[in-house]
């Protein structure tokens, strides 16, 4: 028996995964400076970070988690609905390829092409979700 092909769907959702650990190891190891007691250690008292870019990757990182359930569900509802491809597929490329520039752009401090770049995810997941309602 032959397994399905993933659709391009699923294989945008594996990517973005990718790119969450990406972050999340980026963030990391942006506030090597605290120190290893810090680091290792139950870190109870808040500390802001010294280097700048470690707050605007902390930032970008919260924000690829406000819309990434999103992104999952419409993903999921996809796939169950038998209503991947097309402008679904095209909108999750739009959302990760986004989101990709959006940490890259929000780490070099540049703001309204941040906000543009938010703004273009966005479009992605309503392409979705359009595909799934329709």
């Amino acid at each position: 028996m032959e397994a399905a092909a993933a659709s391009t769907e699923i294989t945008v959702l594996i990517w973005s995964v990718v790119l969450l650990l990406a972050q999340i190891m980026a963030q990391a190891f942006s506030i090597y400076d605290f120190g290893p007691k810090y680091l290792l250690g139950p870190r109870d008292e808040a500390r802001k970070p010294k280097r700048v870019i470690a707050g605007r990757l902390h930032r970008a990182l919260i924000n690829l988690l406000e819309t990434y359930p999103a992104f999952i569900a419409l993903v999921l509802a996809l796939v169950v609905t038998g209503k991947t491809g097309g402008i679904a597929a095209t909108g999750a490329w739009i959302w990760l390829g986004a989101r990709v520039v959006y940490v890259l752009v929000y780490a070099a401090g540049i703001p309204v092409l941040r906000t543009l770049t938010w703004c273009v995810s966005i479009v992605g997941l309503l392409m979705m979700l359009a595909r799934v309602i329709a």
